[in-house]
């Protein structure tokens, strides 16, 4: 979200100086720097006049009221040597009259003195010249963020707040090798092409393969991140590598010992400050649950646990949903199950996996097709799936069931692999029992009847239920509901 910030400074090589940094930060809107507190004030109380339901131009805001919380900047920086009123006195001032303004002092003199003398005036940080980068765009962050939360309480829209607000998915494993990776992978890119900024982390610290999949080799990786108390936004560029994809990579360490460096207090603030930063933050916890992984289930928006239809999978799916509701980690209700490698002729259908979960299983369903991935699999650049792939398409598909894809593109029928086009591009039918080819019913059957059956083979793809009697022959409609033949 954008940073709105107005600089108050007196000294022209200091505001030359602050002007040329805040035009780096990003996602920073910087306004015209003000010369002395008077004019500091009138700037604060006119962009308060010009919010919604604002008495008269103006007029002093009223705290509470949206019109003195709106229009406002988000973060005001006070030069010490401001005049005429005082920085501190100045500083006293703004936060009494506009409360939902973070307000930053920039000093020469940065002791322990006048950082009490600047807390208790009501600033929310100091910034010690000569300046630095990252100083400065950690305590504009930090203000913005504090300021988003007045906001709320405020009155002001939280539309407009800067702070962490990207969507955290997690994608966890019911037990290795059922699909973790690609489905994180997968669901990631589909983001992307949705036009979204995405943050793909890999928090499977011990044998994490995204840089695998991806076909990426980089340094840098969760770890380097794990020690920094304060991660300011050049600190977290450094160590998140830009895909050419468009995706932002934060990767597991190479050395799979080192992820014990990791723990719940980092990922919480790594991934804090990767929601700042991006509209969606996929994370791939694999299937091992450590105090990293679990914290990022416990934040997650949307926890998807991948599971395949079979006895041992299914068992331990819901060995993990019973550890993490021991642990308090997430509630089963609030668990989506992913159902992977699906065929129709596997004895245990996804009913029956959220009957023995107790999850919600995701109505999108991925076949099983290892074909279509081996190549990619096997070259490490999984991005190059084919779109005609039936896995990708049903994974794709599933972000849009998610909501982390709006483009309605993306979406085809309920996802099931049944609803896809062939590797052919073309539709499939549905073949009736007892009906020739082409044909648009049974001889004998009221149409859309999904009973009965005649010499010819029985049904390759299911009988939609509710078909209406003039539907005659045509492609297999993927939109619809549809019966086990």
């Amino acid at each position: 979200m954008t940073i709105r910030i107005l600089p108050a400074i007196g000294d022209p090589d200091a505001a030359r100086a602050v002007s040329s940094l805040l035009h780096q930060l990003p996602d920073a809107e910087p306004a015209p720097t003000v010369a002395d507190s008077a004019a500091l004030l009138h700037a604060l109380a006119d962009a308060a006049a010009q919010g919604p339901g604002a008495a008269a131009a103006g007029a002093p805001p009223a705290a509470g009221q949206p019109s003195a919380v709106e229009a406002l900047p988000e973060v005001v920086l006070v030069h010490e040597r401001i005049g005429p009123t005082p920085a501190l006195e100045l500083i006293r001032e703004v936060a009494l009259r506009f409360p939902a303004v973070g307000v930053v002092l920039i000093t020469t003199d940065a002791g322990p003195a006048l950082f009490s003398a600047a807390m208790d005036a009501g600033a929310r940080g100091i910034v010690g010249m000569p300046l630095g980068y990252d100083e400065l765009a950690a305590r504009v962050q930090a203000a913005a963020q504090w300021s988003a939360g007045v906001r709320v309480h405020l009155g002001g829209s939280p539309e407009a707040a800067p702070g962490p607000a990207g969507t955290l998915v997690t994608v966890t494993g019911a037990k290795g090798g059922v699909g973790t990776t690609v489905t994180a992978v997968q669901l990631a890119l589909a983001a992307r092409a949705a036009g979204r900024s995405v943050a793909l982390v890999d928090l499977d610290l011990q044998s994490g393969d995204v840089a695998s999949y991806l076909d990426v080799q980089f340094r840098r990786s969760v770890v380097d991140l794990a020690g920094i108390e304060d991660i300011s936004v050049r600190v977290l560029q450094d160590a998140v590598h830009d895909h050419h994809t468009g995706l932002g990579l934060l990767l597991a360490p190479e050395e799979g010992e080192r992820g014990e460096e990791v723990d719940d207090r980092a990922a919480r603030q790594i991934i804090g400050a990767l929601r700042s930063r991006y509209e969606v933050v996929l994370v791939d916890c694999g299937s091992q649950m450590q105090s990293a992984n679990a914290a990022a289930v416990e934040l997650a928006d949307l926890a998807l646990l991948v599971t395949t239809p079979d006895v041992v999978a299914v068992r331990a799916a819901k060995r993990q949903v019973r550890l993490w509701d021991r642990l308090q980690i997430r509630k089963a209700e609030d668990t989506t199950t992913v159902v992977n490698r699906l065929t129709r002729n596997t004895e245990i259908q996804p009913p029956l996996v959220a009957k023995a979960t107790g999850t919600q299983v995701a109505g999108t369903h991925v076949p099983a097709a290892f074909k279509e991935l081996q190549p990619c699999v096997d070259a490490g650049r999984m991005q190059d799936l084919d779109g005609r792939s039936t896995v990708k398409q049903a994974l794709w598909a599933l972000a849009g069931e998610l909501g982390l894809v709006d483009s309605p593109s993306v979406r085809q029928g309920r996802g099931s692999h049944r609803a896809r086009p062939t590797l052919t591009g073309r539709k499939r039918k549905a073949i009736t029992p007892g009906a020739a080819p082409g044909s648009g019913g049974v001889p004998g059957q009221a149409p859309g009847s999904a009973s009965g059956a005649g010499p010819g083979p029985g049904p390759r793809f299911g009988v939609r239920r509710g078909s209406a009697a003039a539907a005659g022959p045509g492609p297999f409609d993927p939109s619809g509901p549809y019966e086990e033949g």
